[in-house]
């Protein structure tokens, strides 16, 4: 019977590699010359220091930017509030989002049976698997949530016959 997983991954190391170009492309542009501006990152945490709040948002565009070019999905961030540490000094937590979060598995289950295709669909941890009797009718889950969830970055994998 053929199955498929619907997952959300972020590569750890392709993070760790944006955190480091960031970093390199505050300490060497001159609008952040004499600043504290820095981005600290704890395995899919990253801490964004700043002067103000306006510096925390381009240092947040810049971010985004190279998060961008390494092909990893902006939509995966999830930005907390900002808070002042000393004076003007502000931090900002941004998360990176893995995984297919409870609430999100169960709309793409209801989707799914909502289209009355001859699939079955568990959640299985973070991960929601889909199976059925041909892989045609996979194909059709497959851009029936392409189509209908575009707010959050999901991938397909472990397509087996």
């Amino acid at each position: 019977m053929p199955t498929f997983d619907i997952v959300s991954e972020v590569d750890k190391q392709e993070v760790k590699n944006v955190t480091d170009q960031v970093n390199k492309e505050v300490n060497t542009r001159f609008d952040f010359k004499g600043s504290d501006a820095r981005v600290e990152q704890v395995d899919y945490q990253l801490t964004i220091f700043a002067d103000d709040e306006f510096k925390l948002e381009q240092v947040l565009d810049i971010l985004r930017t190279k998060l961008t070019k390494r092909s990893i999905d902006v939509r995966c961030l999830d930005k907390g509030r900002i808070d002042k540490i000393s004076g003007n000094k502000v931090k900002q937590l941004v998360t990176v989002k893995t995984g297919v979060e409870t609430e999100l598995a169960k709309k793409i289950i209801k989707g799914i049976k909502d289209s009355k295709l001859k699939v079955q669909a568990s959640i299985q941890g973070e991960v929601v698997r889909v199976s059925g009797a041909k892989k045609d009718v996979l194909q059709e889950v497959i851009k029936l949530i392409k189509k209908t969830i575009d707010n959050f970055p999901l991938q397909f994998h472990n397509f087996r016959d």
